[in-house]
């Protein structure tokens, strides 16, 4: 039922935001602010009432909300009973549907970065057709699912597999929140299915890599020209049929961290080297984000081993059909549905956990 859905969502936004703790954040702050000494530090006096108004803001936004939902769900007894107000039901209804949503992506997406566009690479683990032809069905479940939000995208880079599938794909994925939203997708992805490319049938398990950064403009990030390794070649697959016969796409390797990136979506060589360049800095800011917090950046570290116990998620086509989400729990038999794009769920239960165990209310970018 439309309405128990809101509720559940609402109770799930309360948890997460902890209201007794902000209020008991705010006191305190407000005390604080009573002190005669409390301006005596102008900057630290700021940032405190700062974070006052951020968490009063939050206080007022779920009080607000359960008022709306309490006056939808008075609405919805009588709604049966009088056609106006059936009507009224379907409009606030809608209103507090929208309002969720909004409250649900503050919470879960205010990273710096969450707003931005994504740069989505996929690559296939070992097993050569097989694993590449999962590549392919990963990357059509990903542009479906960019099409449902109604986002935009490019293939900046395309290596098609020597029999089906995909070597590797990078796309620039752009859309608000994009790159909030495709970070929960970051990781190994596991297919067991009966496999189209074996004559005896016989059930295959396949590996695949999804990695997602945020597309930045200009970030500080320091590449010395020497570092760099330069290479060109021709173009293929999507985007880059009309150049062939020229050497227009670029591949850049990071000597230092070994990362490597290449774009063939433009017309010229220039053109595609400025974009390479445009992702590896992504790539690089992402890299060394990790190192700042003393540990090897976990994108990095997936690249190791695309296989056994480092998958995020499996997607079981036989004997039976489900996928699983194994960092969350969450699974849906419907495994066609979410190979056509339909993985918000996966994405919004990820997120929420991931803020529950690792965010703290205080009014600042944590949540």
């Amino acid at each position: 039922m439309r309405l128990e859905r809101l509720k559940k969502k609402f109770l799930e936004l309360k948890e997460f935001f902890n209201v007794e703790e902000i209020e008991k954040a705010i006191k305190e702050i407000e005390q604080e602010a009573q002190s005669p000494s409390f301006w005596d530090d102008s900057q630290k006096a700021q940032a405190r009432m700062s974070q006052l108004s951020a968490l009063k803001k939050r206080f007022e936004l779920i009080n607000g909300l359960e008022e709306k939902l309490k006056y939808v769900e008075e609405l919805s007894e009588l709604a049966d009973e009088d056609e106006e107000l059936a009507e009224e039901f379907e409009k606030e209804i809608a209103k507090l549907e929208k309002e969720l949503d909004e409250a649900e992506l503050e919470a879960v997406l205010n990273e710096p970065e969450d707003r931005n566009n994504a740069i989505l690479t996929i690559h296939p683990g070992a097993g050569g057709t097989e694993s590449q032809d999962w590549a392919e069905m990963l990357m059509r479940m990903y542009l479906r699912w960019i099409e449902r939000k109604g986002f935009k995208y490019r293939i900046l880079d395309y290596q098609p597999g020597e029999e089906a599938g995909i070597k590797d794909v990078t796309i620039l994925v752009e859309g608000p929140y994009a790159y909030g939203y495709l970070k929960a997708e970051r990781g190994i992805h596991r297919l067991v299915r009966i496999s189209p490319f074996d004559a005896s049938r016989r059930r295959h398990t396949s590996f695949a890599s999804v990695f997602v950064y945020p597309e930045m403009e200009d970030i500080d990030v320091e590449i010395k020209k020497d570092d760099l390794k330069i290479e060109t070649f021709r173009a293929s697959g999507p985007g880059g049929q009309h150049m062939q016969k020229n050497e227009t796409a670029v591949r850049i390797t990071h000597i230092p961290t070994g990362i490597v990136v290449s774009c063939q979506s433009e017309r010229s060589q220039h053109q595609n080297k400025l974009t390479a360049m445009r992702i590896l800095k992504a790539r690089l800011y992402e890299y060394y984000k990790e190192k700042e917090k003393e540990k090897l950046s976990d994108v990095e570290k997936e690249k190791t081993d695309i296989g056994w116990g480092h998958q995020i998620r499996s997607y079981v086509l036989h004997p039976y059909k489900i996928v699983k989400d194994h960092r969350t729990g969450y699974e849906v038999g419907n495994a066609d549905a979410v190979l056509d794009g339909n993985i918000d769920e996966f994405i919004r239960q990820f997120l929420i956990q991931s803020k529950k165990r690792g965010g703290k209310i205080d009014g600042t970018s944590n949540g």
